[in-house]
């Protein structure tokens, strides 16, 4: 599969977070062509700040490796990474990142700041953004747009 064949399936979570009232923001984690770990945003679901789609999908890809780091391994997410799970991605000591929309609210691979190709950082994942970017932007703009008219409504 190509990655714009995985980042179709972590549209797919996308979709089901935002059915969910979340933020719809999907992630996988792929090792060696088979899907180790899927989530897609959960904080208010789970009562979780942590609980983005790529700390989901970390989590799943943990348990189902029984192990804590993932090396070798590509995590596709919709939206680019936040510092936060940017932190994670690098703990987990993930491969590469393949992302699609730009977060120039807190994107922080590249679009605020690049934490990837922060020198002093230990681990350093391969960085690739905007595959399906427009797709992945599209569902986050319908969500928001969705939401902002119910408030207008209400």
């Amino acid at each position: 599969m190509t990655d714009a064949d995985f980042m179709t399936l972590a549209l797919d979570q996308a979709r089901e977070a935002g059915a969910a009232g979340e933020v719809p923001v999907g992630a996988l984690v792929v090792l060696d062509g088979t899907i180790v770990g899927r989530g897609f945003n959960q904080p208010i679901l789970r009562a979780d700040p942590t609980a983005h789609a790529e700390v989901v999908a970390l989590r799943a890809a943990a348990a189902t490796l029984g192990n804590y780091r993932l090396p070798g391994s590509t995590l596709y997410v919709t939206l680019e990474p936040c510092a936060m799970c940017a932190g994670a991605i690098m703990h987990a000591r993930v491969t590469r990142v393949v992302f699609g929309a730009r977060d120039p609210k807190t994107g922080v691979a590249g679009s605020v700041i690049d934490l990837f190709a922060e020198g002093r950082l230990n681990h350093h994942a391969v960085v690739e953004g905007g595959v399906l970017g427009e797709a992945c932007g599209g569902l986050l703009s319908s969500f928001f747009a969705a939401r902002r008219s119910r408030r207008d409504v209400a």
